[in-house]
C-alpha cells in the first residue's frame, strides 16, 4: 500500500508542470491585477510553479507593463503625503517631506531609466 500513494504522490507533483505558453499567460493574467513582478513570483512559488524552471524572467514577460517595485512605494507615499497636504496646508513638515519625495522619486526614475 505505501509504494502506490507514494507512486500517486509522484505524478501529481508532476501533472504539476506547466508549459512556458501557460506560466506566461498565469503572469500575465496576475499582472493584470495589478501585482508587481516579485509578488507574481511570491504568488507562483505558492503554487509550486517556480519561474527559475521556465526560460524568460517575470520582468521580461511583463516588458513595458513591468514597473519597479520600489518606483510604485515611492509613488504611493507621494500620492499620500499629497492628500494630507491638501487638506493640512499649515503643515510644513508636509511640504517638505512633499518635496523630498518627489525629488526621490524623479531621482529614481532617472536611474532607471539609464
Amino acid at each position: 500500500m505505501p509504494k502506490e500513494t507514494e507512486e500517486k504522490n509522484i505524478e501529481s507533483k508532476k501533472s504539476k508542470r506547466i508549459s512556458q505558453e501557460e506560466f506566461e499567460k498565469k503572469v500575465l493574467e496576475l499582472a493584470e491585477k495589478g501585482l508587481t513582478s516579485e509578488k507574481i513570483g511570491e504568488i507562483l512559488r505558492k503554487e509550486d510553479i517556480h519561474p527559475k524552471e521556465f526560460k524568460k524572467k517575470i520582468s521580461q514577460i511583463l516588458g513595458s507593463k513591468h514597473i519597479n517595485p520600489d518606483v510604485k512605494n515611492i509613488e504611493g507615499k507621494l500620492e499620500k503625503i499629497k492628500k494630507h497636504y491638501a487638506t493640512n496646508k499649515k503643515d510644513k513638515r508636509a511640504m517638505r517631506d512633499k518635496e523630498r519625495t518627489s525629488a526621490k522619486l524623479r531621482r529614481l526614475k532617472k536611474y532607471l531609466n539609464q
